[in-house]
């Protein structure tokens, strides 16, 4: 197999993440305008790198947040399979207390090792990383791919992490991560390596859109 260098992003900022309302995969949401600066700032510092191609999820987060890599011409698959972790019925809803509590509950469960216990009404870490290994043995297996953007979202990110790095999934929560950050892997043809980790150099010179504060 051939090595590889693989740029593994976050999408941007959404005004769900803005607004701390629960995404997931079933929420098909847009970037807001710091996202759209963010995409530009990575776009930016990366437009030169010769990627021979880009995998994102089906959702429009992290299509846009790629889309000017797209534009060039790099040739571009989407798979569900990267999409983010179905956060069940609190998908598009404002995190209450108990709801809160909840999730800290869950994911309690999953680093105590109960990776197979989904959250309610939603998907289990290892229901995430079955739908995610046909694709990262997609791109494993591409002999002329040797230069990849990957782009997608936090848990299904780590979840991804795992895998490539063989943790176990109890262990996601290790990967930290923010909008549009790079994770940077190097793939020897056997082993996957991190070279960059939650890097955000790409976004320290943005200028971000001024928000009206009302009094």
């Amino acid at each position: 197999m051939s090595t590889k260098k693989i740029y593994l992003v976050r999408h941007g900022q959404t005004d769900f993440n803005l607004k701390g309302i629960v995404q997931g995969s079933g929420v098909n949401s847009p970037l807001n305008e710091k996202g759209r600066a963010q995409s530009l700032g990575f776009y930016s510092m990366y437009k030169d790198i010769a990627f021979d191609k880009i995998y994102t999820s089906v959702l429009q987060r992290s299509i846009e947040s790629v889309q000017r890599f797209i534009d060039q011409g790099i040739p571009h698959e989407a798979y569900a399979g990267l999409n983010e972790i179905s956060w069940g019925s609190r998908e598009g809803q404002v995190i209450t207390p108990e709801e809160d509590a909840y999730y800290h509950w869950v994911l309690k469960q999953w680093q105590e090792g109960n990776t197979s216990m989904p959250i309610e009404g939603g998907e289990s870490p290892e229901a995430v990383a079955l739908r995610q290994k046909p694709v990262l043995d997609r791109i494993v297996a591409s002999e002329d791919e040797h230069t990849i953007l990957i782009c997608m979202h936090g848990r299904a990110i780590r979840i991804l992490l795992c895998q490539m790095l063989n943790y176990p999934l109890k262990s996601m929560d290790m990967f930290e991560h923010e909008n549009l950050c790079l994770y940077l892997l190097n793939y020897t043809g056997s082993m996957f390596s991190i070279e960059k980790y939650n890097d955000t150099a790409h976004l320290k010179n943005l200028v971000y859109p001024m928000k009206s504060v009302s009094v």
